[in-house]
This record gives structure tokens, sequence and C-alpha cells, in this order.
């Protein structure tokens, strides 16, 4: 087909924390490319992932979710991640929880009422609703919130009409050649991806408080003879956190690093050795200097 039936462009996918942003992402690329955990704020990067098709390219960004209070250096950096992708975008998918409202989804949608691209309403969560009596009246009343390009219904979890809201997207971007190869999947390194998929064994694993004061720096990322060698530091912000990640005689850390190299190796379909060290290092999350050097931007 010529380039200029081609479509591409931005998306972003944007939303309050944990409505299931980039579990949608990982269900429309087929593969996953950004972590998940039922924990709000897993995602703390924005992360590209690209759909090639015969006739469009769809450069997905998943933001982290856009939060209220949350005073610390890593939130400020979290928020404006998120905040300042809608302005990069030809498309938005703003992402919502069926039969629910709050008031974090109403500090979303102020921040879109000033952006000029098509804004698609993506209602997830709908195979948790009982049934079409309950639903329709939620997107009828949800739907006048704002002049909303599409209004869908997904389930993001069960991959339930995730087709229509992709046709809908690309109906929606310009009309422009690829930017990336069709093989590619993300703009991100395969040393981010280790670091992400350690933290995000870590945020199952653990419990309530300590998944917030952790990071995962990867010091040394190495390839020999078709073996990748990682070295990764998980810092925490104290030592009763850092007991706490390793665990009793060592239980915890040894298993998420069984599962996180198991994950690693599918990803990088290559052998993978793995070590992990756990370092104190005070108020990492309010640090700026120290979030730069762990990736944050």
């Amino acid at each position: 087909m010529a380039e200029s039936f081609h479509r591409c462009g931005f998306v972003a996918i944007v939303g309050r924390p944990n409505v299931g942003k980039s579990t949608l992402l990982n269900h429309l690329l087929g593969q996953k490319v950004s972590i998940t955990s039922r924990k709000p704020q897993t995602t703390r990067h924005r992360v590209l992932g690209i759909k090639t098709t015969d006739h469009a390219q769809i450069l997905y960004v998943d933001t982290p979710g856009l939060h209220l209070g949350g005073r610390r250096a890593i939130n400020r950096i979290m928020n404006r991640a998120a905040a300042t992708a809608i302005h990069d975008v030809d498309v938005v998918v703003f992402m919502v929880e069926a039969m629910t409202w709050v008031r974090e989804d109403s500090d979303v949608l102020d921040r879109l009422g000033d952006i000029s691209v098509p804004v698609i309403l993506a209602v997830n969560k709908v195979d948790r609703v009982s049934g079409k009596p309950d639903l329709l009246p939620y997107l009828a009343q949800i739907a006048q919130r704002m002049e909303f390009a599409e209004v869908v219904p997904v389930s993001a979890k069960k991959g339930d009409n995730l087709q229509t809201l992709e046709g809908l997207v690309i109906r929606h971007l310009p009309e422009a050649a690829p930017l990336f190869p069709e093989d590619q999947l993300t703009d991100r390194s395969e040393r981010f991806m280790a670091a992400e998929i350690i933290r995000e064994k870590l945020m199952r694993r653990l419990g309530q408080e300590v998944p917030y004061r952790l990071s995962v720096e990867i010091e040394r990322f190495a390839e020999q003879a078709g073996l990748v060698t990682v070295e990764a530091i998980i810092w925490v912000e104290r030592p009763g956190q850092k007991a706490i990640v390793i665990g009793k005689g060592g239980r915890i850390l040894k298993s998420v690093g069984a599962e996180a190299r198991e994950d690693l190796e599918r990803l990088l379909d290559r052998k993978v050795y793995l070590q992990t060290w756990v370092k104190v290092k005070e108020g990492w999350s309010d640090d700026e200097r120290a979030l730069r050097r762990m990736g944050y931007e």
C-alpha cells in the first residue's frame, strides 16, 4: 500500500494509578513491555510500545498514573512524565474503571481540557460488571463529562473489545510513514527492561509499604558466549526494609531472583546469570540527583 494511506502516530495512555494502563498496553502489543502488579504506581517511567500492522504503526506511550498527594521528588517526576506526554501525541486514550469515578479521575480529566487532539475514553474492567442494565447508564453519564472522540468499554485483562479500541485509535492517527522498524517493540533498552522486571517481582512479592521505597539499578549488563550477566542493586531507604527484601534466610531475594531470571531469559532468548544486592540509601526517593542516576527523568 502507498505511504499516503499508511497511518503512524503517538498515542498516550493516561489515567489514575492502577486503572489498567500497562495491562492494556501489553495486551495491545501481544507482548510484555510494561511491568504490572496490583499495587498503584507500579509504572514509574514513560514506556513506548510499538505496534506495527500492514497499514499503520501505533506508538503507544504508557505513562505513570497521575495521582494526588505524594510530595516526594519521585512523585513529582512521575506526574511530570504523565502530564507532559499528553501534549506530545496525536491521540490520547483516557482510561477509567467501569462503575467508578474518583477525584483522581477528575484531576486527569482537568489536564485533558486544554489539548487539541482526539481523546478516546476507554472504560476498563467491564468484565466485572454484572450486566448491561448497570453499565449503559454509567457510560451515558461519563460520556457527558467531556466531548470524547469515542467511548469504548473494554477489559484489558481479558482482552475484550481491544480490537475495536485499536481500530478507533488508528482512525484518528495522521497519515504518515512508519518511524520504527517493523520488528521493533519498544524504545527501551534491555538494561532498562531488566531493572523493571526485577522491580516487578519485588512489587508483587512484598507488602504494602516497602515497594514504594525501593528502586532497582543495573550496575552491569554484559553478554559473552551467549550468556547475559546482569548485576543489580536494589535500593531501599531503611535497614528494616533491607531485611524485609532479603527475607528470612534470604528466601525472598532468592525467589525474586529466580522469577526475574526466568522472565529475562524469555525476553532476551538467552541464558541469564543474575546477581542482586540490597543496599540502603536514605531518602533516595526525594533526592533528584539520586533519581537521575537511577534513570528517572
